[in-house]
């Protein structure tokens, strides 16, 4: 798993796997397309949300679980203050995250699915 890294202000720096989703930003399957590109790269994502948009953590996570392509690894939960500048003050908001590993299956769907997109072609041709 990528490690993490903490800049000059102790502030921790994103992960190389880590997807921040937001249900304003993208599209939904943005997300389920990103996390399938990262599980086949790092072999495992973690999808992380604040808010309003841990349901849209959710769907996605729901989503990759019920096609086949993932599984739980672990689910933290955690609220975190965040300055309100329209205020003056810090306010609290949940914060949400999923780790996904690639299932068993992963590979052999994503081959499918890639066939399918080519017209039913296998990616290599089998020697006769």
């Amino acid at each position: 798993m990528a490690q993490v890294a903490i800049d000059a202000n102790g502030v921790e720096s994103a992960k190389k796997n880590r997807i921040q989703v937001s249900n304003t930003k993208k599209p939904l399957f943005f997300y389920v397309n990103l996390a399938k590109r990262f599980m086949q790269q790092y072999n495992e994502v973690e999808l992380s949300a604040l808010g309003m948009a841990i349901a849209t953590v959710v769907t996605v996570v729901e989503i990759l679980k019920n096609n086949g392509l993932a599984v739980e690894k672990r689910i933290s939960t955690s609220t975190i203050d965040i300055g309100d500048e329209t205020r003056g003050r810090s306010v609290q908001k949940a914060k949400m995250e999923i780790v996904l590993t690639k299932s068993a299956q992963f590979d052999e769907i994503m081959a499918a699915a890639a066939a399918d997109e080519n017209g039913g072609a296998p990616e290599q041709a089998e020697a006769e």
